[in-house]
């Protein structure tokens, strides 16, 4: 998982509890990144319909959804995000024993049910629910 997921959130959450049209470099001083990474990030949740543009010198992105209703797993499925899963994986289809040959798609199984889990998680936890958090409205604990 690279941290595109919590950039996305991050600005989702200041966008909403700004309620403002806001640039990438005002978002990218909040979540202390570069202008660029902000913007990449944004075109992302905008082609995901999270997020519009306004053009012009006072443009930028703005939030348009329910804050209550915008969930984790929207966030991560514009993303195109995998929270579980290898960069290598043990053993050869091709060989012979059936131990090194069949292990690399029993472990991509058990990591895409750990991942699906980690999105029905998300489902539960909403924009709303961090910016609450956030400012001691919520629960001590994020579901």
């Amino acid at each position: 998982m690279n941290s595109e997921f919590s950039v996305a959130v991050h600005t989702l959450v200041f966008l909403n509890h700004m309620g403002t049209t806001l640039s990438s470099e005002e978002l990218a001083k909040n979540v202390c990144t570069n202008p660029a990474r902000i913007r990449k990030i944004m075109a992302k949740l905008k082609k995901a319909g999270l997020v519009d543009t306004k053009e012009g010198i006072d443009g930028g992105y703005h939030f348009i959804l329910d804050p209550a209703a915008v969930t984790l797993r929207q966030i991560s499925e514009a993303l195109d995000m995998r929270f579980v899963s290898a960069n290598w994986q043990s053993g050869d289809t091709d060989m012979k024993c059936l131990i090194a040959s069949g292990m690399a798609a029993i472990m991509d199984d058990i990591y895409g049910q750990l991942d699906e889990l980690c999105r029905t998680h998300l489902d539960s936890i909403t924009i709303q629910k961090i910016e609450d958090h956030i400012f001691g409205q919520g629960s001590q604990k994020i579901p």
